[in-house]
């Protein structure tokens, strides 16, 4: 099955679920559905840094300082988070993300509005992230992650959690 396929849950401006459409349906449509975002750092508190796969559905090869998707059909954002994580990154047994914030995204007429959930998790484990996902990774100080916001071409809505992330935590 395509991730054009995969059937999602579409959502009102409450977070409340409506129905279920595949995704390719709910982005040409513009509809409200649902993601995870997941800020990944490691041992020495760097955030893992990747540029997306030209093949993605939504902001292809652009880069991004979460890993994360949309929330399945019938699946929770908690559920997503973890499941998330582990695929992009490779691994397994990944302690339980923890939620941060949630905001309402409109992507501007590119795949409608998504309500964002943001996590954060430590990974400790060697990465090895999925190669349909992820075409270049690193674990980057936030300083230099910081450093590439004005050189690098970010997904917007990643840019946008993070900016709301620095926010709340006063930096």
């Amino acid at each position: 099955m395509s991730a054009a396929d995969e059937l999602i849950d579409v959502v009102d401006e409450d977070d409340r679920v409506t129905g279920r459409l595949p995704r390719g349906e709910v982005y040409a449509r513009g509809l409200i559905h649902r993601c995870a975002f997941i800020q990944v750092r490691d041992a020495r508190g760097r955030i893992f840094v990747h540029r997306r796969t030209p093949t993605k559905l939504v902001y292809p090869s652009l880069y991004d300082m979460f890993v994360g998707g949309v929330v399945g059909a019938g699946e929770s954002y908690d559920e997503a988070a973890l499941r998330e994580a582990e695929e992009e990154l490779g691994v397994s047994g990944l302690p339980r993300p923890v939620p941060l914030l949630k905001f309402l995204y409109d992507s501007g007429g590119v795949a409608g509005k998504w309500w964002s959930a943001v996590y954060e998790v430590r990974c400790d484990l060697p990465v090895s992230p999925q190669v349909e996902e992820v075409a270049w990774h690193a674990f980057l100080p936030e300083e230099e992650l910081a450093a590439r916001l004005a050189e690098w071409e970010w997904v917007p809505d990643g840019l946008a959690a993070y900016e709301r992330l620095r926010a709340r935590r006063g930096r």
